[in-house]
């Protein structure tokens, strides 16, 4: 399930991208950070909230968080 919540994870941070940078484009030609716009495309933010739901869900999830504290355990 961790693969899950990666995937998630990554999902959603690659649309937020795309919702406040026009074409996902964090930098400039000069290498220098843009400025983000407030929601440059909003079917990418909504499509962000999306991912986020499910990656809420996975981490809630007991399963989840039993199988999360016991790779801890042996981690540590």
């Amino acid at each position: 399930m961790d693969m899950a919540r990666k995937y998630l994870q990554m999902g959603y941070t690659r649309a937020m991208r795309y919702a406040r940078y026009p074409g996902g484009r964090k930098y400039g030609d000069d290498g220098a950070e843009r400025d983000p716009e407030h929601w440059a495309d909003h079917d990418k933010r909504e499509a962000a909230l999306g991912y986020e739901v499910w990656w809420n869900r996975v981490e809630d999830n007991e399963a989840y968080q039993r199988a999360k504290e016991a790779h801890r355990e042996r981690v540590d």
